[in-house]
């Protein structure tokens, strides 16, 4: 009897030790999560006045709207651009930080000092290097004899977002690299030791070896990333502000400006669920192709 209460009073006691816990997560998400839900079915001024239920206008009006459907195009396109170039970029990154060579201490702190930057102030040191007058990027450009004028790198739609990525795969290399090296670490010595003597080739060992091994630390990187550059909002913003001619709008930068600059918080609250359920089904999908990819 004893025992059988003991089995029926253990998860009641976990449930008991979970419930603080669990009633936080509710208070913090729950409750905004309600309000967005809430805010984007209401007809709500721009002084956050719900003045009646409005149904699903306000998600008829920002699907309808081309600066969206741009929006999103383009935020696919700077979501694929920054995360797939990071990652090309932070392996090899990785690979020669795992090295043992002279000063490779102060090598992985160089690295990992834009880390320490925060985005809004990092997307403001590169404005001011793209400026077409006193800017650095111009001026060492013209110094090599790559140009002879000066180009407005952020005044021109057909430069300024393949600039913007650039920089958004420029700062997030640092957090990359740390989670691929960290994987890196992880693997044995033993196995490229072994696969030396069969007469393995570099490019054998990292193709068969390093990259197979590496995929868990991969999937890691891919997905944080993908979360967090999906809804970067700095870059974009300090830098163009989604423009020119609404040239560089991301959703997240267009549910900024719906919300406080064109006063519009239901439509605001529409596109940032339309955000959340995108990242939720995009990291899903991914999760089960590697788990499929992972069993075959």
């Amino acid at each position: 009897m004893s025992i059988a209460a003991g089995r029926v009073r253990l998860p009641l006691a976990a449930w008991g030790l979970l419930a603080p816990s669990l009633l936080l997560a509710v208070m913090i998400i729950g409750y905004p999560f309600y309000e967005i839900v809430m805010l984007s079915l209401s007809d709500v001024s721009r002084f956050g006045l719900v003045r009646g239920f409005a149904g699903l206008a306000n998600f008829s009006a920002v699907f309808g709207d081309s600066i969206f459907q741009n929006a999103l195009l383009r935020t696919a396109e700077w979501t694929v651009g920054v995360v797939g170039g990071t990652i090309a970029v932070s392996i090899p990154v990785a690979l020669v930080l795992r090295q043992d060579f002279y000063g490779r201490g102060v090598a992985r702190t160089i690295i990992m000092l834009p880390w320490a930057v925060s985005l809004p102030m990092a997307a403001i040191a590169w404005m001011w290097s793209l400026n077409a007058d006193y800017g650095m990027v111009n001026a060492t450009l013209r110094q090599l004899g790559l140009m002879t004028g000066s180009v407005q790198w952020l005044a021109r739609s057909e430069t300024a977002f393949p600039v913007e990525i650039l920089i958004g795969i420029v700062v997030s290399i640092p957090f990359t690299a740390t989670i691929l090296l960290g994987g890196l670490s992880s693997i044995p010595g033993e196995i490229y030791e072994a696969a030396a003597i069969d007469g393995a080739r570099p490019w054998h060992n990292f193709w068969h070896l390093t990259l197979p091994m590496l995929g868990p630390f991969i999937n890691i990187a891919v997905v944080l990333n993908v979360i967090h550059v999906f809804s970067s909002f700095p870059i974009i913003w300090v830098l163009t502000q989604g423009g020119p001619d609404n040239s560089t709008h991301i959703l997240v930068t267009y549910l900024y400006e719906l919300s406080f600059r064109l006063g519009r918080p239901g439509q605001a609250s529409a596109v940032s669920l339309a955000m959340l359920v995108i990242v939720v089904c995009f990291t899903v999908l991914y999760m089960r192709l590697r788990r499929n990819e992972a069993v075959a």
